[in-house]
């Protein structure tokens, strides 16, 4: 029967999730130090429901553990975060609706899901056999048997078949989506038409951006009037401005000589040292490498120390002062072609057996097809083609180093057995293990220390208002950036690892100066110069974008006065424009070349009917055209019937993958998680 340390291994799952309680009640043990003053604090709302930090972080625990995942950087943990915050979308919203619409799994269909009659994805992640990828019922039975006696294995059973069912309504629901999904005959008409059809013509037009913007006025009724009548274009999500300063930590003159100096004193002992290993491990620096390396993969001056039992180095390089000497050397071929078997390391005595038979001359093809348990390579014959030999380390260099053609040897390392064959070994020639050292030059803790003091003077000089915290960049040299941070977000753009500023922007108060924030080694401060929480944006927000297409509308209508004449060519001239030819052009395009990005243009000519009438003007996006169609050409390129399933499939996937996101829309989600985490 399996264990869970088994299971776990085996899955990747952790499953003790009662971890994951114990966690949580720590937490919220240290609600009064964290400054949450005795409450549960508000970290967003979805659909109305008010959603906890308590609850906020039961899920993120569950979601950790089930993944296996680790908060072993900023971007994995706000993975993590992302995927707790859409459970808790699936519990407030997703389940609720299902319920009201009948959406269901009953026991039985339950149960195939766990037999794999009907398999499940949150049930194959777990359950299925790594070295097959088939489903392992066996493996279920086993789990289940222990989580008879097993509490915590009973809460993962317990949290899986929840993802399971949930993935299955969620399954259910996108079907009923995918099946209100439908073509009609006008539309496989016009698909049929835009495939069979292209259209050769000339045009001619004017772009705005050529007209000034200086002989038109759009007034302030105008602007309020568009906004009114358009006001979901401007919807928004709620955000807070920063202006900010970095302060950058870079090493002084002083600082690089002092470590040129320090990297050339230990470079002298380095060189001088009898024990190389024991020198290099009592170095925080130093590091001894796992692979050899021939002459040809290092540097012309890396060989020539090497290859002569001199210290290269030290030198500078990308920053870092290095030296190395070498540790060991082997004769070994540059390349090996080799086949394996790969065994568990329960299974000696069978992998002795299959040494001898192969040794004896038995098809080594054939038998890693039938025995090996690494079956990404065991459906080859185990072939892993052709390597260089500073590919292999540890047990693997030692074994194959003196390796001829024909040979076979055994490898155990770590769980597994491999009999390897060597089918191709070049001439053997020389390869080296180094051991290195590595000095990066960096700023001293006087200099870090001397730079945080000139932020802290700034901080201080900033504090006030934006005013004052210009004033106090431009005495301290320094160009303030400005940021938008969006709800929801967990960093600033074009900061790595900001998410301590993003708390802190947050919680603070239009006109605050935050503390010295360190970020990627250097030192950031900011003020908040703004809080938008509005759902839309303000008319003074939207006027740049709304007098633009007020301009755009005026230049039209400009352009149309300015055309003159019958045809294509007198229009030319009213325009001072010159005449550009198209062909091949389909209704799928949205691209004319020499002309740019113009949908509309590319539907009004497709839509054309007659050839060489001189159209009537299109506003397009990026300026006002007219055209004439000389040729239609027709080919049979597209049946009704294909053009059925293809719309068919098309409008399914669409509706798809859009159905989650206006549900999310629909719910009204606000996310202040940021604000806590």
């Amino acid at each position: 029967m399996a264990s869970l340390n088994t299971l776990r291994t085996r899955f990747g799952i952790v499953l003790t999730v009662v971890i994951a309680f114990a966690l949580l009640a720590f937490v919220l043990s240290l609600k009064t130090e964290m400054g949450f003053s005795g409450n549960d604090p508000k970290v967003g709302s979805i659909d109305g429901d008010k959603i906890k930090y308590s609850e906020y972080i039961e899920e993120y625990e569950r979601v950790k553990m089930q993944s296996g995942a680790s908060e072993s950087d900023p971007q994995q943990a706000e993975m993590l975060s992302n995927a707790a915050w859409q459970g808790l979308f699936a519990k407030h919203v997703l389940e609720p609706g299902f319920d009201e619409a009948g959406i269901t799994v009953g026991e039985a269909e339950r149960l195939s899901m766990i037999s794999g009659e009907h398999p499940s994805q949150a049930l194959y992640n777990v359950f299925a056999d790594p070295r097959t990828g088939v489903y392992d019922v066996a493996a279920v039975s086993d789990f289940l048997a222990q989580a008879e006696t097993n509490v915590q294995a009973q809460r993962a059973w317990n949290y899986l078949n929840e993802q399971a069912v949930l993935e299955r309504r969620l399954g259910k629901y996108l079907g009923l989506v995918r099946g209100g999904a439908y073509v009609n005959a006008l539309e496989v008409a016009q698909g049929v038409e835009a495939a069979n059809h292209t259209y050769r013509g000339k045009l001619v037009g004017r772009k705005y951006a050529a007209i000034p913007d200086s002989l038109f006025t759009v007034s302030s009724s105008e602007i309020k009037s568009f906004y009114r009548a358009h006001k979901d274009r401007f919807k928004q999500t709620p955000s807070r401005t920063i202006s900010y300063v970095v302060f950058y930590v870079r090493p002084t003159d002083d600082d690089m000589l002092a470590i040129e100096k320090q990297a050339k004193a230990v470079g002298e002992e380095f060189a001088a040292a009898d024990d190389i290993r024991g020198f290099v491990r009592g170095n925080r620096n130093g590091r001894i490498n796992e692979r050899y390396v021939s002459a040809a993969q290092l540097s012309e001056e890396e060989a020539d120390a090497f290859f002569n039992d001199r210290m290269y180095g030290p030198v500078l390089k990308n920053d870092e002062w290095i030296m190395a000497r070498v540790v060991d050397r082997k004769m070994a071929p540059d390349t090996l072609g080799i086949r394996h078997i790969v065994l568990p390391y329960t299974q000696e005595k069978l992998a002795d057996s299959l040494l001898n038979a192969l040794r004896g001359g038995a098809d080594f093809a054939k038998t890693a097809m039938e025995y090996s348990a690494y079956d990404a390579t065991a459906a080859d014959g185990g072939d892993l083609g052709a390597m260089p030999f500073s590919a292999f380390t540890g047990e693997f260099s030692d074994a194959l180093a003196g390796a001829k053609e024909g040979d076979i040897v055994k490898v155990a390392s770590g769980d597994a057995i491999q009999l390897i064959q060597v089918y191709r070994a070049d001439k053997p020639s020389k390869h080296v293990r180094v051991a290195d050292i590595s000095y990066p030059v960096e700023a001293s803790a006087e200099t870090r220390r001397n730079i945080h003091n000139e932020a802290g003077t700034f901080m201080v000089n900033a504090k006030g208002s934006l005013e004052s915290f210009n004033e106090a960049a431009s005495a301290a040299n320094q160009i303030p950036r400005t940021a938008s941070i969006a709800q929801g977000a967990m960093r600033v753009t074009n900061l790595l690892d900001s998410h301590d500023i993003v708390r802190w922007a947050n919680n603070a108060e239009k006109g605050d100066v935050s503390e010295i924030f360190t970020n990627n080694g250097n030192y950031v401060i900011a003020i908040l110069t703004d809080i938008d929480d509005n759902k839309y944006m303000t008319v003074k927000q939207a006027t740049p974008q709304i007098r633009r297409l007020l301009l755009r509308d005026k230049k039209h209508d400009y352009i149309v006065k300015q055309l003159a004449g019958a045809t294509l060519e007198e229009q030319a001239r009213s325009l001072d424009s010159q005449i550009t030819e198209f062909d091949g052009l389909n209704r799928s395009a949205y691209y004319i070349d020499r002309v740019g990005v113009e949908p509309r243009v590319v539907g009004a000519i497709t839509t054309t009917a007659e050839k060489g009438v001189l159209s009537a003007p299109v506003k397009g996006s990026l300026g006002t055209y007219v055209f004439v169609v000389d040729e239609i050409e027709t080919q049979e390129k597209q049946t009704g019937e294909a053009e059925k399933v293809r719309a068919q499939a098309l409008i399914e996937n669409s509706m798809q993958q859009w159905a989650l996101p206006v549900v999310q829309q629909m719910a009204d989600i606000e996310d202040m998680r940021p604000t806590y985490l």
